[in-house]
C-alpha cells in the first residue's frame, strides 16, 4: 500500500494544513504548477513593476520564481489565507527576502493603489467570492497596475485530476469526492470570468489565453500521492472514511497505471491565463 500520510479531516475545499503542505510541495508543483509559474513570472516580467502583491501563493512556486527572475530592486509581498501554507514557503526560503503575511483575499490588509501587481497562481477558483476578491486587487492597484491569474481549464482536459476523480468515483460509489471537478476545476468559463471582474469595477477587457503544458511524473504513484494526499481532496476522502485514505490512493494510482503506464507519465494539463490592466 502507498505511504498513508494521516491527518485530521476538515471537509473544507480550502484547508492545506497537517502534512498537506509538504505533499503539496514535493509532488504536486513539479506535476502540475511549475510550467505555469514559469509563465506567469515571465509575463510580469514584461511590465514595468517596482512593488508586487502575490495572494494566494500556497507553497511559494510562483514567489521563488519572481525572488529568482526579477529584478532585486522590486519588492515582493507574498500572501495567503492558510498559514500552514506561508510558514512552509517561508521555511522553505527564496533567492531573496520576501514579505511573507496570512491575508484573506476578499480583505487584503494594505492600502488603497499600492502595488504595481498582483498575482494569483490557480488561487481564484477557491475564493467564496471572487467579484469581491478581484474588487480588493483592484483597490490596492495603481493606475495603470496589472492583476495576472490563471486557473485551471476543464477537468476533461487535465488527464491525470480526471482521472484520479473517475477512480475514487468507484471507491465512494453512494458519494463520489469532487472536489477537483468542483472547485481547482470549476472555474474556466471565459465569460464568467470576465463577468466576474466587471462586477469587481475593472473597466478594460480581460486578456485571456488557453495555454496547454504536459504533467510528468517519474512513478504512476505520484499522481495519485499528489491529488490525493496532497490538496484538500485528501479532507474529502477521509470525511468519507479516514481508514480508506490508503486504499484510495491506491486504487487512483492503478488507474493512471492502466491509463499511463507504470513507468514514467506523461498526461495534458490545460489552463486560461487572464490578465487586465487597471
Amino acid at each position: 500500500m502507498l505511504q498513508n500520510h494521516r491527518m485530521t479531516s476538515h471537509g473544507s475545499d480550502k484547508l492545506f494544513s497537517g502534512s498537506i503542505p509538504e505533499l503539496y510541495d514535493t509532488h504536486l508543483v513539479p506535476l502540475i504548477f511549475e510550467p505555469y509559474a514559469a509563465d506567469l513570472v515571465e509575463r510580469l516580467a514584461s511590465n514595468p513593476v517596482a512593488r508586487v502583491l502575490e495572494i494566494a501563493a500556497g507553497t511559494g512556486v510562483v514567489t521563488r520564481t519572481m525572488a529568482s527572475a526579477l529584478l532585486t530592486s522590486v519588492s515582493i509581498v507574498a500572501t495567503d489565507l492558510n498559514q500552514p501554507m506561508i510558514d512552509y514557503a517561508c521555511a522553505r526560503g527564496t533567492s531573496r527576502p520576501v514579505e511573507w503575511r496570512q491575508a484573506d483575499a476578499m480583505q487584503l490588509p494594505f492600502q488603497d493603489r499600492t502595488f504595481d501587481a498582483v498575482v494569483c497562481q490557480f488561487g481564484v477558483m477557491f475564493f467564496p467570492e471572487k467579484a469581491r476578491a478581484y474588487s480588493e486587487a483592484r483597490r490596492v492597484l495603481k493606475a495603470g497596475g496589472i492583476f495576472l491569474f490563471n486557473v485551471w481549464d476543464r477537468i476533461e482536459e487535465n488527464e491525470f485530476a480526471d482521472t484520479v476523480t473517475a477512480a475514487l468515483a468507484t471507491v465512494f460509489t453512494d458519494d463520489p469526492p469532487r472536489f477537483l471537478a468542483r472547485t481547482p476545476h470549476g472555474y474556466y468559463n471565459h465569460e464568467i470570468i470576465e463577468r466576474d471582474l466587471a462586477k469587481a469595477g475593472f473597466t478594460t477587457t480581460p486578456v485571456i489565453t488557453t495555454l496547454a503544458a504536459r504533467s510528468r511524473a517519474q512513478s504512476y504513484q505520484i499522481p495519485a500521492i499528489a491529488y490525493c494526499q496532497g490538496t484538500p481532496l485528501r479532507n474529502e476522502i477521509e470525511a468519507r472514511d479516514a481508514s480508506r485514505l490508503g486504499e484510495a490512493t491506491d486504487i487512483a494510482a492503478e488507474a493512471i497505471a492502466q491509463r499511463f503506464g507504470r513507468r514514467t507519465v506523461d498526461g495534458k494539463i490545460r489552463a486560461h491565463v487572464v490578465s487586465i490592466e487597471t
